[in-house]
Formats: C-alpha cells, sequence, structure tokens
C-alpha cells in the first residue's frame, strides 16, 4: 500500500527515500546514477529519457497508473497578454539552449515539444491534471494547504 506522505521540498523527500523510510521520490536521477538508490519502475506511463533502462509501472501492468511531474512559470490572473508572451519566448528561448536541455535531462526532466512549449498547452495540462487528479483528492479527503 502506498501513503502520500507530503514534503516541504525535494530536498526533504530525498533524504527520506535515502534513509529507507519511503519508496518513491520526486527526482532520484542523480542518486541512481552514482548508485546510492535502486529504482524498480517509473510512475509515467513510458520510460524516462534520462533512465531508458527502468521500466514504467505501465509496462510492469498497472496499465492505469500514470504519476508524472511537470513545471511551469505561472503568472497572476490577468497579467497582459503582452507580458504573458514574452515570459513564454524567454522560456522557449532558454529551453533551446543545449546546456539548458542536458541540465534538465541530467535531472530526469523531459522537455515537450516547441509546440507544447504554449500558454495555451499548459492550461490544457493543467485541466487534465486537475479532472484526473479531483476526484482522487476528494475521494482521500485530501485538502490544499
Amino acid at each position: 500500500m502506498l501513503m502520500m506522505v507530503p514534503y516541504r521540498g525535494a530536498g526533504p523527500a530525498l533524504t527520506s527515500s535515502l534513509a529507507i523510510s519511503t519508496s518513491l521520490s520526486t527526482n532520484p536521477v542523480p542518486n541512481l546514477r552514482v548508485g546510492n538508490t535502486k529504482a524498480f519502475a517509473v510512475t509515467s506511463k513510458a520510460r524516462l529519457p534520462a533512465l531508458p533502462d527502468l521500466p514504467s509501472l505501465h509496462e510492469a501492468g498497472l496499465t492505469d497508473f500514470d504519476i508524472s511531474t511537470w513545471n511551469a512559470i505561472w503568472a497572476p490572473k490577468n497579467t497582459p497578454r503582452d507580458i504573458i508572451a514574452k515570459l513564454n519566448a524567454a522560456v522557449v528561448d532558454a529551453m533551446a539552449i543545449s546546456t539548458v536541455r542536458s541540465r534538465l535531462s541530467d535531472l530526469g526532466q523531459d522537455i515537450p515539444p516547441p509546440d507544447q512549449l504554449t500558454s495555451e498547452a499548459l492550461g490544457a495540462l493543467q485541466r487534465a491534471e486537475v479532472e484526473k487528479w479531483w476526484p482522487v483528492m476528494m475521494e482521500a479527503g485530501i485538502k490544499s494547504e
């Protein structure tokens, strides 16, 4: 049985994971590479490019199991569209820099293709995640803090 244990960041979560008091971690890639951690599967539907030899739980038969992490840059509600466009252009430019891409890949992060690096695509992803996780949160009695 898995139980959600909230942490105040990746550092405390990783410390707990290395102490073998938790079984899942948010970003174990660096520790997997040096051999400090043993992984059995990733929780996304597909294998991670950073860990191509590590199967997904989907491959292991848990076909409805898909927990992926993603990052985004947000702006306050009612931020002018031209400001959003400038921020988005800066992100797209940064994601095109080979050293940025390499560093993110080293950390186990997937970089979406350029056509998915838009505020509209982010909005669609967020709506899909809310639709997916809201019923789970309500059933489990999870409240935001």
